[in-house]
């Protein structure tokens, strides 16, 4: 079953917009969150557009996922926003914060704040929705990184963040299994350089996201974590 609405926290032109414009594809409603909404009005419009033959909508918000309590805030005020509906629930935790520097030049007020959006903002957001999803099911669906398995000196902050996001991933699978109805837990990590027109373009890592989505679902066997190539 397609989900009813599909919230996409950490929403911009890359990713985010590849699993919107995806979920828009498969019929959802979008609550799509990030922190400067007015640069991405093209951007909506054209997921409108999408949505249109299904008579689902799209709503574009402000939201800080650094902020737990404004983020959870808003992801409620988002939803109020869109038609009423049934169905299941979909959230998609993309925000990431990608700080250049070694370790050795990473402050520690510097990690502190990118974790805050990494990994912090995750379980903020997977709290504020899980109440309904535990009404109406669903699933719960990350990005995560290929330097959560292969780190790279120079952007350490990206594989620590992505590391204990995997790790919060795990936990919240073991945490959620049985229950009825269905809430899905999953991951897709991308494990290479994002670019438009590539093997990793954001339209096909978006389509990853769904067919996750469906595979989770329909309860079939599989992977927690998808392992995007390209």
């Amino acid at each position: 079953m397609d989900p009813a609405v599909c919230i996409v926290v950490g929403y911009g032109p890359g990713v985010g917009h590849g699993i919107a414009r995806a979920f828009a594809q498969a019929g959802a409603s979008l609550l799509l969150l990030g922190r400067q909404p007015e640069r991405h009005g093209p951007l909506l419009a054209e997921l409108q557009g999408a949505l249109q033959a299904s008579g689902a909508a799209a709503r574009l918000q402000a939201a800080d996922a650094g902020d737990p309590e404004a983020l959870a805030a808003a992801i409620g005020a988002g939803l109020a926003a869109l038609p009423a509906q049934a169905g299941p629930v979909v959230l998609v935790y993309n925000a990431v914060v990608p700080t250049a520097a070694p370790p050795t030049a990473l402050s520690p007020a510097r990690l502190a704040a990118d974790l805050q959006v990494d990994v912090v903002g995750a379980l903020a957001a997977v709290q504020a929705v899980l109440p309904l999803l535990r009404q109406r099911g669903g699933a719960l669906l990350f990005t995560g990184g290929g330097m959560a398995h292969h780190p790279v000196a120079a952007v350490a902050s990206i594989g620590i963040g992505k590391a204990a996001l995997r790790a919060l991933v795990q936990c919240l699978a073991q945490e959620l299994a049985g229950h009825s109805p269905a809430v899905g837990v999953g991951m897709v990590t991308i494990m290479g350089q994002v670019a438009a027109g590539t093997a990793f373009d954001p339209a096909a890592i978006g389509e990853a996201f769904v067919a996750l989505q469906q595979r989770l679902a329909r309860a079939e066997p599989g992977p927690l974590e998808e392992l995007f190539q390209g």
